[in-house]
């Protein structure tokens, strides 16, 4: 395992790959533990005997724990004493591991609050891997290659879901199962990662020192900049809404695509979604003045709605066929929504010129996000019941382009002309 002293005097490429290595990998086992159990269907459970679909059911109790994590992550997050992430990172998703444990043994419907358990420590590890990579000057790169990690994970331990699942393993187990085949991996990777030394001066210099922030320091960045933020989170909520509807009823989906007994499309499909989107996010690095990079990164977002909108209407009227509307429409959601879970909020900090931590944004826009998940989920099941999962994600993926599209452009022009009057 490479030395800090090593990574603090190593050529840029070599830093970045070990860096974006480790905690790719970390971000990617985790995933082992929140998503596969999305793979099934659980059909028939017993024990279940309610309006509410029982899937959407585990869905949600698993989205509000997330949720809660994340509320509870605005503080810890922007306040974790950096010696203890490592740690931190084994002992919750560990206990993560355990809720799906109890979720195998216990019968329906109290397992659903299993769901819950397993999601409320999973929502602290992106802060805590994130924080590994923040503030240096190849943070778009880092970035980039970390938030590859949800958009690859995700359809690669649905894949092993699924092949767990035809190889016999019970519904209700298969989710523990899932974790247990990725335990190595993120043991060797958190400990690569607890070698990554700290941002250098030059990194300080080039992108502001990095630090905790107290609750005083977080109100009086929001007292100045709070328009902004909020436009952003907006339409946060709806890239997350968007997204964790095509993740988690991704099964449905492909099913009604005529895809449902195939394995390998649920990651076949999201390797084309990772180069795309992420490919662009990782070129903003050569833009040196952060004010200018962040707006490139509005303008990347916007690109992303408009791609995800675009790619819908080309499917609807039969211009490309259904394999490659999902690729398009992952990399326009994708490209929307990845840059808020790294470099946007990362820029802002660096071109705002205050010491405080992206984590605290990040946290801020998640909390929210996943509170529009839920509340969209609850509209399909009682709202729109009789609607497919396709023609329900059809609908929401224009709506959310045409709104978010407004959003971020007025947050664009709030930042441009914020930060160019005289103590901006």
């Amino acid at each position: 395992m490479a030395s800090k002293r090593w990574l603090e005097t190593a050529h840029p490429l070599a830093f970045s790959l070990f860096a974006g290595t480790a905690a790719f990998s970390t971000y990617f086992a985790m995933y082992a533990f929140r998503k596969p159990f999305t793979a099934a269907t659980f059909e028939d459970v017993a024990g279940w005997d309610f309006s509410l679909d029982y899937k959407v059911a585990l869905v949600i109790a698993q989205v509000l724990g997330y949720a809660l994590s994340k509320v509870i992550g605005i503080k810890i997050i922007s306040e974790m004493d950096h010696r203890r992430r490592a740690v931190a990172i084994v002992g919750l998703i560990g206990a993560s591991w355990l809720a799906l444990v109890g979720f195998a043994l216990a019968p329906a419907p109290w397992n659903v609050a299993a769901l819950f358990l397993n999601g409320l420590p999973l929502g602290l590890i992106w802060g805590l891997v994130f924080s590994y990579v923040e503030g240096r000057r190849t943070s778009e790169v880092l970035g980039a290659i970390l938030c590859a990690s949800f958009i690859l994970s995700s359809g690669v331990v649905k894949s092993v879901g699924k092949v767990l699942l035809n190889a016999g393993v019970p519904d209700l187990w298969m989710p523990a199962a899932a974790g247990l085949v990725f335990v190595p991996l993120l043991l060797v990777s958190v400990l690569a990662l607890s070698r990554i030394p700290p941002p250098n001066a030059a990194d300080e210099a080039a992108r502001i020192k990095r630090g905790p922030m107290d609750g005083p320091t977080r109100a009086a960045f929001l007292r100045v900049y709070g328009p902004g933020v909020a436009l952003l989170v907006v339409a946060y909520v709806l890239f997350t809404a968007v997204r964790d509807l095509r993740d988690n009823f991704a099964a449905e989906i492909w099913s009604a695509l005529g895809f449902g007994e195939t394995a390998a499309i649920f990651s076949a499909s999201e390797l084309p979604v990772a180069v795309i989107a992420l490919g662009a996010l990782a070129a903003i690095m050569v833009v040196r003045d952060n004010l200018r990079a962040l707006l490139v990164i509005h303008g990347i977002v916007i690109l992303g709605a408009g791609l995800l909108g675009g790619a819908t209407l080309a499917f609807q009227f039969e211009l490309i066929s259904p394999v490659v509307w999902m690729i398009l429409s992952g990399a326009g959601l994708y490209m929307a929504y990845t840059p808020f879970n790294a470099m946007l909020f990362d820029r802002m900090i660096a071109a705002t010129g205050r010491v405080g931590t992206a984590g605290f944004l990040i946290y801020l826009a998640d909390a929210s996000g996943y509170v529009g998940s839920v509340a969209l989920l609850l509209f399909r099941n009682f709202g729109v019941a009789e609607m497919d999962w396709l023609s329900f994600f059809i609908a929401i993926c224009y709506s959310a382009a045409a709104v978010s599209l407004a959003l971020v452009l007025a947050s664009a022009v709030f930042f441009a002309r914020r930060q160019r009057r005289p103590g901006g």
